[in-house]
């Protein structure tokens, strides 16, 4: 038996004939360019997010994006950034020509740690891009008490968080704006690239929908210097598909992750740590070792896929050699990535494969 890290053929297997509705939907309409499909999904994420307005757009990178231009942000800015995150996070902050300025996670969490957040702000920091890593909700409080106090905006990166829930209330609709990812691995994702922006801000979420649209509000009205960035109606139709049934998903992750932390707790794996007012989504379920390429080597030799996110960090790529942060500039994110390794957690993972699992890492070494 092979334990695949996560298996989307079980996914559509499932809801094929749910899909294919859909789908068969859009081409009959013809329809193939926002419309009602579009803004039917729009509203219902919305809902589930807990948020008064959503804008679907093409992918997470242009969700993050397009919240900063429509914050005004640029050239001459600095955005803080979480030093522990994909390279996304960083992207949006240098496309809008912004710096992005990391700040160094927590090592029990991994996420942004708030009690660094004043050393790193300077009279240049304009934003604050907070990232829900592996599905885990950030410690959204006193990082938001921060920006108020130094009247920053607030961006969480919610591309692994859909369904976490921080304090009792779902991420999404807690800071100024949240970006999301329905790129297809992700618990709620598309059949090819997705994203959307969640917000209260009425004024906020009409700039990013005019922005996705050539800078256009009315056809053949151009009032900003836009892009093309929109969510296609056969995504957002399946997309409304499996909202339906993220919740469920979501609970089956939980279920695994609650058996990986009793049954690997004599391992000798660093399990996920989980504050108290946290209820992850479980995207990832990350485990860490010393001997963490040796662990993998033993799981792939059982069949067994993991995945390391992230290896090397932002700041250490090709891509941000310019920022002059060389190796030991970021300890504690360095020493993530090199211990840090996912094991599968996907909601259609039987219950003998979850045993393979444990059985596989309590035999590694």
């Amino acid at each position: 038996m092979t334990v695949p890290f996560l298996d989307l053929a079980r996914e559509y297997a499932d809801l094929r004939r749910e899909i294919d509705e859909a789908v068969a939907r859009i081409l009959t309409s013809a329809r193939f360019i926002g419309g009602p499909e579009v803004a039917r999904f729009e509203e219902a994420f919305a809902d589930y997010c807990q948020a008064s307005h959503c804008v679907g757009v093409g992918n997470g990178l242009d969700a993050l994006y397009l919240i900063l231009r429509a914050w005004g942000i640029g050239p001459g800015d600095e955005v803080l950034v979480p030093a522990n995150t994909f390279i996304a996070t960083w992207l949006a902050v240098s496309r809008v020509g912004a710096t992005p300025v990391p700040v160094e996670p927590d090592p029990a969490t991994h996420n942004l740690d708030p009690a660094r957040l004043e050393a790193a702000m300077t009279p240049r920091s304009r934003a604050l891009l907070v990232t829900h890593l592996y599905g885990q909700p950030a410690d959204l409080d006193p990082i938001l008490e921060m920006a108020r106090a130094c009247n920053l905006k607030v961006a969480e990166d919610a591309a692994q968080a859909h369904g976490a829930c921080y304090k009792f209330r779902r991420v999404g609709a807690h800071s100024h704006a949240a970006a999301w990812s329905f790129y297809p691995a992700k618990n709620l994702g598309a059949m090819g690239d997705g994203g959307a922006v969640t917000t209260d801000d009425a004024e906020l979420a009409y700039t990013i929908r005019s922005l996705a649209n050539y800078g256009s509000a009315q056809k053949h009205v151009h009032s900003l210097q836009g892009v093309n960035s929109r969510l296609d109606p056969i995504q957002a139709a399946i997309l409304a598909v499996k909202l339906g049934h993220l919740d469920a998903w979501n609970a089956r992750r939980s279920e695994i992750a609650a058996q990986y932390a009793v049954r690997l707790a004599g391992s000798g794996l660093v399990l996920p740590a989980v504050p108290d007012w946290a209820a992850p989504a479980w995207h990832l379920y990350v485990v860490q070792s010393d001997h963490r390429d040796r662990l993998q080597r033993r799981l792939a030799e059982a069949g067994i896929g993991s995945q390391i996110h992230y290896p090397v960090p932002p700041h250490l790529q090709a891509a941000y050699r310019d920022l002059g942060l060389p190796p030991g500039s970021l300890p504690i994110a360095e020493r993530l990535a090199e211990r840090v390794l996912s094991l599968p957690v996907g909601p259609y993972l039987t219950s003998q494969e979850t045993d393979r699992v444990v059985e596989a890492c309590l035999r590694w070494g």
